[in-house]
């Protein structure tokens, strides 16, 4: 199982949403905070990021940018946001010398996984020759369709957003994996352990079983383990299984005792313990709510009622 996708999957609701702004010499606009993740694609000409605990970034033609965990922000033709106006009240510049493609990606917080909590507020990857090539040749295909009229552009947009967001992330986490979870992906048995516990959450996993399969001591795995992560393996495990649950509640027409089973429980009272356990709700309660759009609030508000509980798992 890829880590990364799930990561991205268990997060993800609704499409991407995107616009174009093409604009002229003097411009600046404000982006409200968002409860997922923005982006900016400079398709041509340059500009300024600018954020609130960070410098000014400068964007040239191709450089990509994701602020994965929705924070306020300016783009703006100069390193200066004192004239910034909200990005709503945008007028497209027919003939402008910057050509930018906006857009957002819609995250249910309450289950993020730890990779993504650990992105930095902004990712930047400028448009470098020889970096990055599958980045570069979505950037490339993004440009072509949106300035296209081709019949299938607007699922091609869609599908070329998705790439996007895990082409990003994926180039960052090549260039930063010095400690934490991309130190994790980048060591070979903490990932293969990791990968076995994403392959099959339902398998009744033990400490030594895991170790065996990824060659190292029982100690060994759990000290590494524990201290890339955050988590030692098994309790990393049964938060995997209640995340897993969650999208499976949300997305899914599944019976409880099947969840129940896809996630490693033979009975559905023991499930139904567990994950309220986790997440402060049961499992019938979630569900509900999400059917009338609450159920993200629910897990937010449930997070963390027993921190024991969840270690002890």
């Amino acid at each position: 199982m890829d880590l990364l996708s799930d990561a991205i999957a268990v997060m993800r609701t609704g499409e991407p949403a995107s616009n174009r702004m093409c604009v002229g010499t003097e411009w600046s606009y404000r982006f409200a905070s968002y409860a997922g993740a923005g982006f900016h694609v400079l398709l041509r000409g340059s500009g300024w990021l600018l954020t609130e605990r960070g410098g000014p970034v400068r964007l040239g033609p191709g450089d990509a940018v994701l602020l994965p965990h929705g924070s306020a922000h300016v783009l703006s033709s100069t390193p200066d946001d004192r004239r910034a106006v909200p990005f709503e009240t945008a007028v497209a510049q027919p003939g402008g010398t910057t050509d930018v493609l906006c857009g957002k990606y819609r995250f249910d917080r309450s289950r993020a996984h730890f990779l993504m909590s650990a992105l930095p507020e902004v990712i930047h990857l400028p448009a470098e020759i020889g970096t990055h090539p599958e980045l570069r040749a979505a950037i490339s295909l993004l440009g072509n369709e949106v300035h296209g009229t081709r019949p299938g552009r607007d699922a091609a947009v869609g599908g070329l957003l998705d790439l996007l967001l895990a082409y990003l992330i994926r180039a960052w986490l090549a260039e930063n994996s010095a400690d934490g979870w991309p130190k994790a992906l980048h060591d070979k048995e903490i990932a293969a352990a990791l990968e076995a516990l994403h392959a099959d959450p339902a398998r009744p996993w033990q400490l030594a079983e895991l170790a065996a399969e990824v060659g190292l001591s029982r100690a060994t795995l759990a000290r590494r383990f524990t201290a890339l992560t955050g988590r030692p393996p098994m309790a990393y495990l049964t938060w995997w299984r209640m995340t897993t649950a969650a999208q499976l509640l949300r997305d899914s027409e599944r019976a409880l005792p099947a969840i129940a089973r896809r996630v490693g429980y033979s009975s559905p009272f023991a499930f139904s313990h567990a994950f309220k356990r986790q997440f402060g709700v049961a499992p019938a309660l979630y569900r509900s709510a999400v059917e009338h759009g609450s159920g993200e609030e629910l897990l937010r508000d449930g997070e963390g009622v027993d921190e024991s509980a969840r270690v002890r798992a």
